[in-house]
């Protein structure tokens, strides 16, 4: 019995160790990885500050999502801290306390959306930027004007963190830890898009859905969720798993009231109360290109 019970501990200082070497490699690779700078070369925008600017940047920061992330009024927000999945938070863009607003030029603004780094080129973490990397000129230069404009919120936001889960998915490359890494920052922005029911406009729109219904708008789980976190529906015209025995009007009460055609509320995950507040000819567009779209099953992503 002795002996069995000595096995058994070795055996257990083995696998500690190997889980001890194992983890030291995740952190020693995702800390290469993450301490990265990537050099950008762009002009910097024209930011208006006409109240027409304004006003369109804050309707973009809603129906883009990015005040499910930094709140309502973009003073941060920590989404989730948990010790396996680390930290996280949307910083405070504002100028109050706790807010990295004062310190963030339009550049460096730009950078963050379309980019994904900090001021210095270093990737940031949980930033979707994938989502914003087609935005166009005109569109960016509008939400910076919004953020400018925002009234101070004193509001201390703790630093996103990326703990042993995250890193060790992250290297695997089974979760998009860094967009930075995953955009073409060479690509050439689109100076403005024309606002119109068009299913060109409504591929636009439908960029920023990518990221949790994928690149083919199927659904299936969100890639770098953190547990429980539900699968995004497929949206693809497809008639058994999809949206292809839904009519324009179904649609359109599904994204102003949450309601689908059969009853039942769209889970609190998809946002639909921000595009709620999307035009109609913005829903018109959105519409146009999903139905555009080839039907897919669900969870192909």
């Amino acid at each position: 019995m002795r002996k069995f019970v000595r096995w058994v501990g070795r055996l257990l200082a083995t696998l500690a160790v190997a889980a001890a070497v194992l983890l030291g490699l995740v952190y020693w690779r995702s800390g290469a990885l993450l301490s990265q700078r990537i050099a950008l070369n762009e002009a910097a925008l024209a930011i208006p500050a006409d109240a027409d600017a304004v006003a369109r940047g804050e309707h973009l920061a809603v129906t883009r999502g990015c005040t499910d992330c930094h709140e309502h009024d973009l003073g941060g927000k920590v989404l989730v801290d948990a010790a396996p999945i680390g930290r996280i938070a949307a910083p405070n863009l504002t100028r109050g306390r706790g807010g990295i607003g004062a310190r963030l030029d339009a550049v460096a603004l730009e950078r963050a959306v379309r980019h994904g780094v900090d001021a210095s080129g270093r990737p940031l973490l949980y930033m979707p930027s994938v989502d914003f990397a087609g935005l166009a000129d005109s569109d960016t230069a509008d939400l910076i004007a919004y953020v400018r404009a925002l009234p101070p919120v004193d509001r201390d936001i703790p630093a996103a963190t990326a703990g042993p889960l995250m890193r060790t998915l992250f290297v695997l490359g089974k979760a998009p830890l860094v967009d930075a890494l995953r955009i073409d920052h060479a690509a050439a922005h689109p100076t403005s898009m024309a606002a119109d029911a068009s299913s060109a406009y409504g591929g636009y729109l439908a960029h920023a859905c990518s990221g949790c219904h994928g690149e083919h708008f199927s659904g299936g789980p969100v890639p770098g969720a953190p547990p429980g976190f539900p699968s995004a529906a497929n949206i693809t015209p497809d008639p058994s798993s999809g949206i292809g025995n839904w009519s324009k009007v179904d649609f359109y009460t599904a994204m102003r009231t949450g309601k689908r055609p059969d009853g039942r509320t769209l889970d609190t995950f998809m946002p639909w109360r921000a595009f709620a507040t999307m035009t109609d000819t913005e829903l018109d567009a959105l519409w146009s290109f999903l139905h555009a779209q080839p039907a897919r099953a669900a969870g192909g992503h």
